[in-house]
C-alpha cells in the first residue's frame, strides 16, 4: 500500500531516567491500511503508543496526523480529530450498562440546545440521543454482543470485556485506531469477530488501524504490513512474508525453529 501516512512518528525518542525506552523510532499508517506491531517483551511497544495517543510527550521527535504537527496535543484533541485508542488492561466503565459504554463514546459532541434542551427534554434532544443508542446498537452487533447491550460491563468476562472496548473504540468512526494486544484473552470465535471489524473498519472506511499484539500468527494472518521493534528500535518492517524470513527477526523475536 502506498500514499502518504495519515498517523505518523518520526524520530521518536524516549527515556525513562538512564534507560533508553525508544530511540530514533519512525513509524506511520495509512488509510485502510492494517498495521502490526511486534517485538519482545521491554521492546517499548505500549510506550509507543503512549506516544502516538498522547499519554506521553516523546524527549525528542514529532507526531504528524495528516502532515500536521500534533506532538504537543492533548489524548482529549487526538480522540476529538478521529484518534482511539484501546488498552492491555480493560478500562471500562463498570458500573454503566455495555451499551452507555458504547454511548459514552459519542457524547463528547453535545446534545445540541445547551442546559434549555436538557431541562425541557426538546425533540431535537431525543432525536440525537435516539440515533446515538440506534448506532451504539449497530455497533454491538458488528462486534457480535448485540445479546449484552443491557448487560453491567464490570460483570463480563475478559473476551467479552475486549469486545466491549472495541466497540466503544469504534463508536465514532475512528480515522486512526490504536489497538494494544486486542486479541488477548479472547476465544477463537472472538477472535475472528474482532478480525472482520478490522478489516471493516480498514477495507470499508478507510481507517488507519495499528495493533500491538503477541499472537504472532493472529499478526501475520490480519495485517498487511508489520513493524518490528527490539530494544526501542525498529528491528525490520515489511510484509508479513518478509518479517517472518528476516533472520534478524527469527533470532530476537521468532526463534530459528
Amino acid at each position: 500500500m502506498t500514499g502518504p501516512y495519515v498517523l505518523e512518528g518520526a524520530g521518536i525518542s524516549v527515556r525513562f531516567g538512564g534507560v533508553k525506552a525508544l530511540t530514533g523510532v519512525d513509524l506511520g499508517v495509512r488509510a485502510g491500511e492494517v498495521c502490526g506491531l511486534i517485538g519482545p517483551n521491554g521492546a517499548g511497544k505500549t510506550t509507543l503508543f503512549d506516544v502516538l495517543s498522547g499519554i506521553r510527550r516523546p524527549d525528542q521527535g514529532r507526531m504528524l496526523l495528516d502532515g500536521a504537527d500534533i506532538t504537543r496535543r492533548s489524548p482529549v484533541w487526538r480522540a476529538r480529530h478521529g484518534m482511539r485508542r484501546t488498552f492491555q488492561r480493560q478500562q471500562l466503565f463498570g458500573q454503566l450498562s455495555v451499551a452507555d459504554n458504547v454511548l459514552v463514546a459519542q457524547e463528547w459532541r453535545g446534545g445540541g440546545g445547551g442546559i434549555a434542551a436538557d431541562l425541557l427534554g426538546s425533540p431535537a434532544r431525543r432525536r440525537r440521543e435516539r440515533e446515538r443508542r440506534e448506532q451504539g446498537e449497530r455497533v454491538l452487533v458488528s462486534c457480535g454482543i448485540g445479546a449484552l447491550g443491557a448487560a453491567y460491563a464490570g460483570g463480563l468476562p475478559v473476551g467479552q470485556a475486549r469486545m466491549v472496548e472495541l466497540a466503544r473504540a469504534v463508536a465514532d468512526a475512528p480515522r486512526v485506531l490504536l489497538l494494544d494486544e486486542p486479541a488477548s484473552g479472547l476465544s477463537a470465535p472472538e477472535r475472528e469477530q474482532l478480525a472482520a471489524v478490522v478489516r471493516r473498519l480498514a477495507g470499508q472506511e478507510g481507517c488507519a488501524v495499528l495493533l500491538v499484539e503477541h499472537d504472532v500468527a493472529f499478526v501475520m494472518d490480519l495485517c498487511t504490513r508489520v513493524v518490528v521493534l527490539d530494544l526501542g528500535t525498529v528491528l525490520a518492517e515489511g510484509t508479513p512474508a518478509e518479517v517472518r524470513a528476516d533472520p534478524l527477526v527469527r533470532e530476537a523475536y521468532l526463534g530459528t525453529s
